[in-house]
């Protein structure tokens, strides 16, 4: 199987010329069209100090993946603190979040054809989320 076997629906063939248009935007270039593409969603915030240091990590996670033959593409998710709200109403959308959370990683992986998926979280919610998400596009 090849290691593009989603993405090149969205990058292979003369009628995708649009696709690889915006693709272009984004920094590819001609040889990048036959690689993977890895979505690392990424829950950086900063409504509480765990999620604070998380684009360094993203950015990191994106230079390894280039290093190793991909074309990785970041995008972020929500994070909801249970701490920060804890003993209030708002500690109510925590659990909720992750649902929504793991929908918003889902969504952009089969929106966007990604052929893999890497997943930063931080704290108690995302985590469990990220790795459920991380499941979903294999249900199919």
């Amino acid at each position: 199987m090849a290691r593009n076997a989603r993405s090149h629906h969205l990058t292979q063939g003369p009628q995708r010329t649009p696709n690889r248009a915006l693709f272009r935007a984004t920094g590819f270039t001609d040889t990048d069209f036959d690689k993977p593409v890895v979505g690392i969603a990424n829950g950086f915030n900063t409504t509480a100090p765990c999620n604070m240091g998380l684009n360094t990590l993203a950015a990191r996670a994106d230079w390894a993946l280039r290093e190793a033959g991909a074309m990785p593409q970041r995008f972020g998710t929500i994070a909801v603190s249970g701490g920060v709200s804890m003993g209030t109403p708002g500690a109510r959308y925590a659990l909720v979040s992750r649902e929504v959370v793991a929908d918003s990683i889902e969504t952009v992986c089969d929106g966007q054809l990604m052929d893999g998926l890497l997943a930063i979280g931080a704290g108690g919610s995302p985590s469990p989320t990220d790795s459920g998400a991380s499941a979903r596009p294999n249900r199919k």
